[in-house]
């Protein structure tokens, strides 16, 4: 538990590294065998790109790394069905995920697909994605799909 903490303290920075840009606060670490091999953060306002959300970046970050059965996925919102997908598709085995009070996500899509999902449900990150949904419902519902 003293090590999701702490790579999820990685991912909430990232989280954090976008929001300071202008983007949406989610973010996400990539870890195998007790290290961090890749980070990355919603891009999709930066970027102009609809599919740069901070899992997809995180994994894009990673580049060709070989098969992915040894990592754990941390971040800091309940995937949505594309990142949820793509954890299924390159056979991640663990998500560790900071909350999904804002966002429900696809946590039954990982699970039926036989992928660990622990929800820490950590306060400040309900707080920071309730926050940002409040004051940015137009770019939040966007990246939802909920326009």
């Amino acid at each position: 538990m003293e090590q999701d903490s702490i790579f999820m303290q990685s991912a909430i920075d990232e989280a954090k590294k976008s929001r300071s840009e202008g983007g949406i606060p989610i973010g996400a670490v990539l870890v195998r065998d007790g290290e961090i091999i890749s980070r990355g953060h919603n891009r999709r306002v930066q970027d102009n790109d609809p599919l740069m959300h901070a899992e997809i970046n995180c994994l894009r970050n990673a580049g060709r790394i070989g098969q992915y059965r040894d990592t754990v996925l941390y971040s800091t919102l309940m995937p949505c069905y594309l990142c949820a997908g793509a954890a299924v598709q390159f056979g991640v085995p663990k998500v560790v995920v900071g909350e999904s009070v804002n966002f429900a996500g696809a946590k039954d899509l990982l699970l039926d697909k036989g992928v660990e999902v622990v929800n820490l449900n950590l306060p400040e990150l309900v707080q920071m994605m309730g926050e940002y949904i409040e004051t940015h419902s137009d770019i939040w519902n966007e990246d939802i799909g909920e326009l």
